[in-house]
């Protein structure tokens, strides 16, 4: 699910948006785009007050075009991609399954998506200004267009100064409560393409299960 969150590449899909929201949206995505590629570093949040859970994990990303690397250290987790294929690694296990972009999702399976998400289906509104420990932001609501996703909504606080997205709540169906705050963010960092390619052979008895 912080996959679903983080991936999903341009496709120019139009959703029914208020003015104020679209020209946001608009302003955080051409942002966005204007750099070769991004490094973040996140905390990743689950929660269900039903259930009792709370968990909260430190994450990275780095995201270069449709190419993208997510690392969850505390969860055992990396996610690899050049575009092509998608090579999920668990420590636990010393693991990875290998599978085609196209195969592994959709559109939402790609972290690029938290920066164009309002492209894909979703139909947006302006909530308002928040005010959060001095810094100013932006808040938007998305709703799913139709039953393709598995959220009900997606909450967005963008920074007003750096026209940037600061954090994403997703509501999932499921009744869990999905959240990426992220607390640092460094622009055209200078990653090669093999960067995002999963090297198996730095792995000593590994594991390879290859669903292409």
């Amino acid at each position: 699910m912080l996959v679903s969150l983080m991936l999903l590449a341009v496709s120019g899909v139009n959703a029914m948006q208020d003015k104020k929201a679209k020209e946001i949206l608009q302003k955080v995505s051409e942002n966005t785009r204007s750099f070769e590629s991004l490094s973040v570093d996140f905390i990743f949040t689950m929660e269900n007050e039903e259930m009792a859970i709370h968990e909260e994990n430190d994450g990275s990303i780095q995201l270069k075009g449709q190419k993208y690397l997510v690392n969850l250290p505390d969860i055992g987790i990396k996610v690899y991609s050049d575009g092509i294929s998608i090579w999920n690694y668990m420590v636990d296990g010393n693991q990875v399954t290998i599978s085609s972009v196209d195969a592994d999702g959709g559109e939402l399976m790609n972290p690029s998506s938290l920066f164009s998400i309002y492209e894909k289906g979703f139909n947006s509104e302006y909530v308002g200004e928040k005010s959060i420990e001095g810094k100013q932001f932006h808040e938007i609501e998305l709703y799913p267009g139709e039953d393709e996703y598995d959220v009900s909504k997606v909450s967005l606080l963008i920074d007003k100064s750096a026209m940037m997205i600061n954090s994403a709540t997703l509501y999932g169906t499921d009744g869990n409560l999905y959240g990426i705050k992220i607390n640092d963010m460094k622009t055209d960092v200078g990653l090669p393409d093999d960067y995002f390619e999963f090297n198996a052979a730095e792995y000593n008895d590994i594991e390879i299960i290859d669903f292409r």
